[in-house]
């Protein structure tokens, strides 16, 4: 089982730390490193999460085609957040470098346990094993007054978040006495006129949303994403998304897709605010982490799009997208990584020169953001195409002009973000009397991450069917 093995690996790692000397701590990432490499192997090569599909701890716990697409998909995450902490580990205190990958690998285990989530005891555990994990991993520079005051705010925010999540439970239960998904399927057209029951439904929403950083639960999202430890913002970006995607999937569409039918409108203005509200807020940064912290908050509307149009080909887009946006956000972030670690700033203006100092590293971010911003014919472009498409299906088949609305808004995202991804591209060729081109050197690791990021982007964009066959496989568990 795939869940055991990332807790082992974890508590293997913690350990490491006391019989490891500090100089030689960083080469414990490598070794976690291969060791998720295995289990990834191991997926891809069976039916199953190192098992067979079926469901276990009385439902509560599901293996199926949705949950293995998504473990994979976090376990490549963790993979490249790992090669980028071992290069950040010189600016992590001494003696904490180790916890730091365990923290990593824990934080992985709770986004396994989400994807399989069948019940909403599974799904609260899982959401609690992430965010408290995430709540250290943000404010692990515990010398910096910045990463400390993201940390708080992500408790603050993230316990709300949770007590929203845990209320919304308990209406739920107390109006149905189910907790599990696929019982609740069954009897909650019993309960479609229950103010209560609604209100319940609603309440977990809102704790996903804080999870995805959608509108509007997303004022965490800059500030965390500024001050936390550079591989735990990449790892928030796409890992913790990610989780939140499929359990909002499990719970609108398997345990209450009664309800989520008649939720399009309100699924549709919250996707084009998140989109307009995330792109219009990214113009003025100048602080790269910010910037990419409201892009993600665009990114998620994005992705909302898939769950809107209430459809499979919706759904598997949505997946498809998330794929892509792993190499491509961990390509952006690795950059900022190598780049920025050795200054006081992390303002766009630290990129000046840098097709002089490092030509891998200037094309990887220029590709990186050319893909964000949705150009062909790389990944981001593709992912954007079938959301697209999947609305506009949406659209023709219900009749619903909101859907209509909605592409238009997409595409108004798709311009103004245009904007501020080029400008990063500008401050990388075009900027005036660069104060330092000194060379990059640059790992072998790091270099072998950064290829397969780039490796990702194309491959995804150029020959999306493997991956779109897969999420199509993994959709089909909703019909």
């Amino acid at each position: 089982m795939l869940e055991i093995s990332v807790i082992g690996l974890g508590l293997v790692l913690m350990l490491a730390d006391l019989f490891v000397p500090a100089e030689r701590r960083r080469f414990i990432g490598y070794a976690a490193i291969l060791a998720l490499g295995g289990l990834l192997v191991v997926s891809l090569s069976g039916n199953g999460s190192c098992g067979q599909f079926g469901t276990a701890f009385g439902g509560m716990f599901v293996n199926d085609a949705l949950s293995l697409f998504f473990k994979q998909l976090f376990i490549v995450a963790a993979i490249l957040v790992l090669f980028m902490a071992a290069e950040f580990s010189d600016k992590l205190a001494a003696g904490s470098v180790a916890e730091y990958y365990s923290l990593i690998v824990f934080a992985l285990a709770g986004m396994l346990f989400a994807a399989s989530s069948n019940d909403f005891t599974m799904l609260f555990v899982s959401i609690e094993l992430i965010t408290i994990t995430f709540y250290v991993l943000v404010s692990f520079q515990r010398n910096k007054l910045q990463s400390l005051e993201a940390g708080v705010k992500y408790l603050i925010l993230g316990a709300l978040s949770s007590s929203f999540m845990v209320f919304g439970i308990a209406l739920i239960w107390g109006t149905t006495g189910e907790l599990n998904f696929t019982k609740l399927a069954a009897v909650a057209p019993q309960f479609a006129d229950s103010r209560i029951f609604l209100l319940g439904v609603l309440l977990v929403l809102v704790g996903l949303g804080f999870k995805i950083a959608a509108f509007p639960f997303q004022i965490w999202a800059p500030d965390v994403y500024q001050g936390a430890p550079t591989p735990t913002t990449a790892f928030l970006a796409i890992g913790s998304k990610a989780a939140g995607f499929v359990l909002l999937l499990r719970v609108l569409f398997t345990a209450v897709p009664s309800v989520t039918a008649h939720w399009a409108n309100l699924l549709i203005v919250i996707s084009g605010i998140t989109i307009l509200y995330g792109n219009l807020c990214a113009i003025p940064q100048r602080n790269l982490k910010r910037l990419l912290g409201y892009s993600s908050i665009a990114h998620a509307g994005y992705l909302l799009l898939g769950v809107a149009a209430l459809s499979a080909s919706g759904q598997s887009a949505l997946m498809y997208y998330l794929a892509g946006y792993v190499f491509t956000v961990m390509a952006g972030f690795f950059v900022i990584t190598l780049v920025l670690r050795h200054l006081a700033t992390e303002d766009i203006s630290g990129l000046a020169g840098l097709n002089q100092r490092s030509p891998l590293l200037a094309a990887t971010l220029t590709i990186a953001m050319v893909s964000l911003a949705g150009i062909p014919p790389l990944a981001g472009f593709f992912g954007k195409f079938v959301l697209l498409k999947a609305v506009i299906e949406a659209a023709q088949a219900t009749g619903n002009h909101g859907y209509y609305c909605l592409a238009f808004t997409a595409l108004a995202g798709v311009i103004i973000s245009l904007y501020y991804y080029f400008g990063v591209i500008r401050a990388i060729y075009w900027s005036k009397d660069p104060t330092d081109l000194s060379p990059i050197e640059l790992s072998s690791p790091a270099k072998l991450s950064l290829w397969a990021c780039l490796a990702g982007i194309f491959w995804l964009g150029l020959f999306p069917n493997t991956v779109l066959n897969m999420t199509n496989l993994a959709a089909a568990v909703f019909k």
